[in-house]
């Protein structure tokens, strides 16, 4: 714009005189001070003016301009009749921005960084009415008459909603491992008839995940007052094993399988119905659909998607934080482990009260306590598998079914002391089992779980050391049952599902056929057909781990994650009873892995990781698994790409 001319007969202006150079009386607070000798770099003040320094002058500037005319003030504007844009699209009608729908990196409504729609009825009509204006005298619409995407299938009123589609594609290659059961009617290999054959297996798994979210309110300064959310999740796998009867119960089947399943993850509505603080955006919300919830830091009792409502907030300026909420389980498909709504949800309910208070009991530690009650009465319930094997009740003991009532007893912690980072978790289970597999009479339960993970960090590097506790039974002919499980354990724990034991599936053969030792994504011991579908089991061998780690982050891009556990049966009577032998060592023996993760440009937008594992098997594992060759050694390789959207 022109700049405007003075008149000629206008007084010149006077003269602004800096503060810092105004005259101010000798001596005191105002004293001027003599500039320091030397050239000063004028740019260093950056439009502030240093303290006791006299600055000279600028060069007077003198406007010249002939024939300018003054801006009109602002009030000789039409104020009435321009539609000012929301402040979202305000920058990209300037033409500061330019949306790109393909374009994650940047300003994007179709990932929430923009609503959808920000105004009201009377302001949606007002704009059609400039529309029809410049319409009727051939001019284009002004510049704030953007279409407004009102989801009015669902009923809502256009008041700042927000849309959030995301896409996943996760692919897994894993080459391993592990010992076999040689089938009783048949095999691969005629004449095979050792208990474990050739233990080395392929499995290829792709997932396509897609998520949508609508939700209203300012996101970017309180929590959206109301949330629909739904996410599918599509599997395809394909797994190739050397013997019989391991993926399909009937021996006339191949050893190999493709599979693929369409589960829904997610789908609920959230609302924010409380605000107790208006500066603080203390809330309460209540939730209800199939929902995530993880009952404590690490995912030891409970990590999972079900199906519940949840009542949940905070106080305190979020120093507190609580959680009320049931569930009842729902069944899993067999070979993707995902959500399956065409089946009749399983007679599991799961009821969890927890509260976390920061700086408890120290500063800088984040305490929980955890109240959980765990009813199943699937005791009269007959569950088979897609592929065949019987999952309710287990092929243990005297094969009837059960009823339970377990209530766990749990304190968490997260945070540091000192330089140290510390994340703990202790649950007692109390209960009672209707019908003891192993006598038929009912059994109380007893059993405890403590595990703890202390790491320092140093510069690039970080060193852990983590321990693990699940208390064993030791009489299983007894009426008290004292092994420790789990509701639906996934853990985030000594190296995660990098390790081989919390990776991989090890099948019991020899004292119960489609029964596992331990469950895949799980570090317990706990003799279930499987995490996804069994019934908790509280006759099992109980579990003791060590282990050392560290990551080494090498670049913005590239981690290196070791880790090296040392593992144990807690007790091993249960399997001496199960398999009819004397005795059985306590050792398992050594996970040892390694995985690199890369981020390239340095985000969670494409992550590629490889890792690496092996189990070193000890005397109690070589004494329950003695395969045909021998092995001593049982390898995992992970080959995983995950692409976000």
């Amino acid at each position: 714009m022109a700049l405007a001319a003075q008149p000629d007969d206008a007084p010149p202006a006077p003269e602004t005189v800096p503060e810092a150079a105004q005259e101010r009386p000798a001596g005191g607070l105002g004293t001027a001070v003599e500039p320091p000798p030397g050239p000063v770099d004028p740019a260093i003040l950056e439009g502030r003016t240093r303290p006791g320094f006299v600055a000279p002058l600028p060069e007077r500037i003198e406007q010249v301009n002939p024939g300018a005319v003054r801006a009109p003030p602002p009030s000789a504007f039409p104020t009435d009749q321009i539609a000012i844009p929301d402040r979202w699209r305000l920058i990209e009608n300037l033409g500061l921005v330019v949306e790109n729908p393909l374009d994650p990196y940047h300003q994007n409504t179709y990932k929430g960084d923009r609503p959808i729609c920000t105004n009201s009825d009377e302001e949606r009509a007002h704009r059609q009415a400039l529309r029809d204006a410049a319409a009727a005298v051939g001019e284009e619409p002004p510049y704030g008459s953007a279409r407004c995407l009102t989801p009015r299938f669902l009923g809502l009123k256009p008041d700042s909603w927000f849309f959030i589609a995301n896409a996943v594609s996760d692919t897994v290659v894993e080459p391993r491992t592990f010992p076999i059961p040689v089938g009783v009617q048949t095999t691969e290999r005629p004449g095979s008839l050792d208990v474990f054959g050739r233990p080395f297996s392929t499995v290829l798994s792709q997932t396509f995940i897609a998520g949508f979210a609508l939700l209203k309110g300012s996101t970017a300064y309180a929590p959206p007052s109301v949330e629909y959310r739904l996410t599918l999740a599509y599997n395809i796998n394909h797994v190739d094993v050397p013997e019989r009867r391991v993926l399909f119960v009937e021996p006339s089947k191949p050893s190999h399988r493709t599979d693929h399943f369409l589960g829904v993850q997610e789908a609920f509505v959230d609302y924010h119905f409380s605000q107790f603080d208006t500066e603080r955006f203390d809330f309460i919300s209540i939730r209800a659909g199939i929902q995530p919830f993880q009952a404590d830091f690490r995912g030891f009792l409970f990590n999972d998607n079900q199906l519940g409502v949840r009542l949940f907030g905070n106080r305190d300026n979020n120093r507190f934080q609580f959680n009320l909420a049931g569930f009842v389980r729902l069944e899993k498909d067999t070979n993707s482990g995902l959500n399956s709504i065409v089946q009749r949800p399983r007679d599991d309910l799961v009821l969890f009260a927890n509260v976390y208070r920061q700086d408890f009991l120290i500063p800088a530690l984040t305490s929980q306590i955890t109240i959980a009650y765990n009813r199943n009465r699937e005791g009269d319930n007959v569950e088979v598998d897609d592929n065949g094997f019987p999952v309710r009740p287990a092929l243990l003991g005297s094969l009837r079914g059960r009823d339970y009532d377990v209530v766990y007893l749990g304190y968490n912690a997260d945070g540091r002391i000192g330089r140290v980072n510390l994340t703990a978790s202790a649950y007692a289970a109390l209960g009672e089992d209707r019908n003891s597999f192993f006598t038929d009479r009912p059994a109380d339960i007893r059993a405890f779980f403590a595990a703890a993970e202390l790491s320092y960090d140093k510069d690039w590097m970080r060193f852990r050391l983590s321990g693990a506790w699940a208390s064993g039974d030791g009489d299983p002919f007894d009426d008290t049952e004292t092994g420790y499980d789990a509701i639906f354990e996934n853990p985030v724990f000594a190296g995660a599902d990098t390790s081989y034991w919390i990776r991989q599936t090890i099948p019991f053969a020899g004292g119960g056929r489609a029964v596992s030792l331990n469950g895949r994504n799980g570090i317990l011991n706990s003799l279930r057909s499987s995490k996804e579908q069994g019934q908790s089991n509280f006759n099992n061998p109980g579990l003791i781990l060590l282990g050392l780690g560290a990551d080494f982050d090498l670049t913005p891009e590239l981690r290196l994650s070791t880790n090296a556990n040392h593992l144990w049966f807690e007790n091993t009577a249960t399997l001496q009873a199960l398999r009819v032998e004397g005795s059985i060592p306590r050792d398992i023996g050594y996970d040892l892995s390694a995985a690199a993760i890369w981020r390239p440009r340095a985000n969670q937008n494409i992550v590629g990781r490889l890792s690496a594992a092996a189990l070193v098997a000890g005397n109690g594992f070589r004494d329950l698994f003695d395969t045909t060759d021998n092995s001593r050694a049982y390898l995992s390789v992970l080959a995983n790409v995950t692409l976000t959207y």
